[in-house]
């Protein structure tokens, strides 16, 4: 086993990644020649468009994997697509609602593709994530149950819980307020005659041969469990069963599983009594929320922001910090608002204390540089200690005023950064174009209207002013023309207030008469570093009329 990263990894461990690896290593280890690695697991039923709420999970576990990883421990990360549930309900976002509304009922693998790019329903929304989650760093192995159920993978499973019908009904009921019938079977079956799950078991011979009827048509079916495609368990029962066949290590799950007597609960003893095995090591994670509304997003309601929706508007570095500074179990939300900005600006002053060019204290700093670490796309190559100097940093909002001054051209506002050089920064440059088209798309569909801008054309007309306000504004214009090299932000804030005390115009009002000057709009970035971010020539123009 490769140890050589433990030796990087703060000791006791800063980031609730690090320590729930340890708690495996030490609940499910040691690797050796019976337990070759650590089995981590995640999945999610494509019961409509897979929205960042789930993503919560889906990266939760990556990360931890990855901790495990820099732990020298052998690590399989498994995400399953639950595709053969029951299609209960049409999201209000899916095209084509008539037809699909044909199909409920139905195992969701078997319900057409509204939008007619894939074989099914299921595939169309499981394919559009796993375009994306590499984008977010992530690459799990893919597990379709659907398919292994038709392949007879857990034939076994299935076999042992009927064996066990009467202690899973046990186990079941002291979480119930209404207890199961006696006329209660653990399995759950598509009726080949309608294809919806309305079925009643018949009967079962005590080996592989299971009979239903179809409570539509009224028709029976013997079917042998090692060969049919319809028969599947119940959730409570086929989570626990899929932990004894994959031999699961770790599985996070939301609040709502690890509630007093849910899913998790459930299936901890069922998996004990039934299936002889102990639950994977786990911990809750809670809800997210898009600023400026509450509560939990829904898939089914298709009100919903996705993973892809997130990445227009941040980087994946970003979109990961988000979710490895935060503790599971902490709710918080994503920010489409000027929030956006704080969001670049902390992810940002992370990257400064990892490469030591801002200093924190150290139990920060440790917390800071781990943090950093989980949140690279590709993971950093050495833990802790920052190979090669640091990247040079676009500060969000000063990139935004940069891209509003270029009506949007990316290249030309990379290129107005005074340290940005295409031939030193050739290999930033993809993630410098990133943050540069993320800043764009939130300019032109989230960012609030009296934060945008577009500076006016040379020559426009001049706004209507007094004698003493067009004097001040030419003042002000031929000092920063005629002296561009000599300022700075702050020797430009000087002049402003000078020029204005100078010509007896109100230091408020010259403000105000300088924004409708440059942009039309009473107020809008900080002037001096306004001035500097426009630069003299295209000042000298705008105002040229004035």
């Amino acid at each position: 086993m490769d140890t050589s990263r433990r030796e990087t990894i703060t000791t006791p461990p800063v980031h609730w990644a690090d320590q729930n690896a340890e708690r495996i290593i030490a609940q499910r280890g040691p690797l050796g020649s019976e337990k070759t690695h650590f089995t981590c697991a995640s999945g999610i039923t494509p019961s409509g468009v897979i929205h960042i709420g789930n993503f919560r999970e889906i990266v939760s576990v990556d990360l931890v994997v990855r901790a495990l990883r820099d732990h020298g421990q052998e690590t399989r990360f498994i995400y399953s697509w639950d595709d053969f549930d029951v299609f209960r309900k049409v999201p209000k976002n899916m095209p084509n609602q008539d037809l699909l509304t044909e199909y409920l009922g139905w195992p969701i693998t078997e319900v057409p593709d509204p939008h007619g790019d894939a074989e099914s329903y299921a595939r169309h929304n499981e394919a559009v994530l796993e375009k994306v989650l590499p984008d977010a760093g992530v690459e799990p192995n893919y597990l379709y149950q659907a398919a292994k159920y038709a392949a007879g993978e857990y034939a076994q499973g299935i076999r042992t819980a009927l064996e066990h019908r009467e202690t899973i009904r046990r186990l079941l009921n002291e979480h119930r307020t209404e207890p199961l019938p006696d006329t209660w079977w653990p399995v759950s079956v598509f009726s080949h005659f309608s294809h919806t799950d309305k079925t009643t078991v018949v009967e079962w011979d005590g080996e592989w041969a299971l009979t239903y009827r179809c409570d539509e048509t009224g028709q029976q079916e013997t079917v042998d469990l090692r060969t049919a495609d319809n028969v599947k368990l119940p959730w409570r029962i086929d989570w626990p069963m899929r932990w004894s066949v994959e031999r699961v290590d770790f599985e996070p799950a939301g609040k709502e599983h690890h509630s007093a007597g849910g899913s998790f609960d459930t299936a901890r003893t069922i998996a004990k009594e039934v299936y002889g095995i102990d639950a994977p090591v786990s911990f809750k994670y809670d809800f997210i929320s898009i600023k400026g509304r509450g509560g939990k997003i829904s898939s089914s309601s298709g009100d919903v922001i996705s993973l892809a929706d997130v990445l227009e508007v941040y980087q994946p570095e970003v979109v990961r910090y988000l979710f490895a500074g935060t503790r599971p179990n902490a709710e918080f939300s994503i920010s489409f608002d000027l929030d956006v900005i704080k969001i670049y600006e902390d992810y940002d002053r992370c990257e400064r204390i990892y490469y030591g060019t801002e200093e924190v204290g150290e139990k920060r700093a440790a917390k800071e540089r781990r943090t950093y670490e989980l949140s690279q796309v590709p993971a950093v190559a050495d833990a802790i200690t920052p190979a090669g100097p640091a990247p040079l940093q676009m500060p969000f909002r000063t990139l935004c005023n940069f891209l509003m001054i270029t009506a949007g051209d990316v290249e030309a506002a990379l290129d107005r950064f005074p340290d940005f050089d295409r031939g030193r920064h050739a290999e930033q440059l993809p993630r410098l174009r990133r943050r540069a088209e993320c800043a764009w798309r939130w300019i032109t569909s989230f960012a609030p209207e009296d934060f945008r801008f577009v500076l006016k054309d040379a020559g426009s007309e001049p706004a209507i002013l007094n004698e003493p306000e067009r004097a001040a504004i030419v003042a002000l214009r031929d000092e920063f023309v005629s002296r561009a090299g000599d300022h700075d932000e702050r020797s430009i804030a000087e002049a402003i207030y000078r020029i204005a005390d100078e010509v007896g115009v109100d230091r408020k009002r010259f403000f105000v008469i300088m924004y409708q000057a440059l942009i039309g709009k009473e107020r809008g970035p900080r002037l001096a570093g306004f001035l500097l971010t426009i630069g003299p020539e295209r000042v000298a123009g705008i105002l040229s009329a004035h």
